[in-house]
């Protein structure tokens, strides 16, 4: 998966929910799992779609494709705001963090939390 990750639609949100929550899954226990009970050719192709998009990976096992993340929640997450930083801030992640803390979607005690494992990532890197 690259850095400019294509967006997604609802339906596939929804599927790498299933996915990540999952570890590994088939495309009938996707199926199984969504509220809206799509077809099956339905699923295979919203499967088949976010592989081409890099989010997935597959297995065979037996005749049965085993699906999982091709990477973790976070790091998909932190290239989302990547890019949002990139396009919105010039690349200021300063910037999205005033912002945030101006629209009071971080309190004090967030930045702290947010500060302190910031100072543990320095330290193992060291």
């Amino acid at each position: 998966m690259d850095d400019k990750a294509p967006d997604l639609g609802e339906l596939e949100r929804e599927v790498m929910q299933l996915v990540w929550a999952s570890g590994r899954i088939t495309a009938e226990a996707v199926r199984g799992r969504l509220a809206r009970e799509p077809k099956e050719s339905t699923v295979r192709t919203v499967l088949r779609r976010l592989e081409e998009k890099g989010y997935v990976t597959h297995t065979v096992d037996g005749r049965t494709y085993v699906f999982r993340a091709a990477a973790a929640r976070p790091q998909v997450a932190a290239r989302a705001v990547k890019g949002i930083v990139d396009w919105l801030c010039n690349g200021s992640v300063e910037e999205v963090l005033v912002g945030m803390v101006d629209a009071h979607m971080l309190d004090r005690r967030t930045l702290k939390r947010l500060a302190k494992r910031i100072e543990q990532a320095k330290e193992g890197r060291k």
